[in-house]
């Protein structure tokens, strides 16, 4: 039986919500934001800047931010930010629980109890969700989507040397946009109690 989930996803696609459904479901604990609170208390760093450097590369392409901001060890904080992440995700790991995004199928990848997740849409549906489920302003949400996936994937990239949303990563992808948010919670809870 599975005693960990993660659940990468692409914006807009409804991850974050079918993470924290199938947690409560299932009467465990989804660490999300989680991550980041207990990554800003062992850093030192401020919660916007470890927001933004926690989950996605900067603007810069993955090549292009190898270079970028490290010392001559060739080491960033970025970097620093990466080890603290990954120390809380196995400390938080010790348990049953649901993960959502900053890496965490890659950080536990070498765990059995490990169902790896992605979450994916067509990009009407992701646009329409970031514009009426997040507040997002309508004249540009194809933008916002691919400039957001495009930097949740040089992160994902430049970390793990693997490409983000690539099926062979994973043991399941579920369409959002498709099945719909409740239908992809049931897939999960049951996949929960027979992987």
């Amino acid at each position: 039986m599975a005693r960990i989930i993660t659940i990468s996803r692409q914006f807009g696609s409804g991850g974050r919500t079918i993470g924290k459904e199938v947690a409560e479901r299932l009467r465990i604990p989804c660490y999300d934001s989680e991550i980041l609170e207990k990554v800003v208390e062992a850093s030192g760093f401020s919660r916007d800047y470890v927001e933004e450097r926690g989950e996605y590369l900067s603007g810069k392409s993955s090549f292009f931010q190898a270079f970028v901001d490290r010392d001559y060890n060739g080491h960033s904080i970025q970097d620093d930010i990466f080890m603290i992440q990954q120390e809380v995700i196995l400390d938080l790991a010790k348990s049953p629980c649901v993960f959502v995004g900053r890496c965490a199928d890659y950080i536990l990848r070498d765990r059995n109890d490990c169902l790896k997740v992605f979450i994916h849409a067509d990009m009407e549906s992701r646009a329409r969700r970031i514009v009426e489920q997040y507040g997002e302003k309508s004249d540009s949400p194809m933008k916002r989507l691919k400039d957001k996936d495009s930097r949740r994937a040089a992160y994902y990239q430049f970390y793990t040397d693997m490409k983000w949303g690539d099926v062979r990563n994973y043991h399941i992808a579920l369409d959002s946009g498709s099945l719909g948010i409740h239908k992809c919670v049931d897939i999960l809870e049951n996949l929960w109690k027979t992987f």
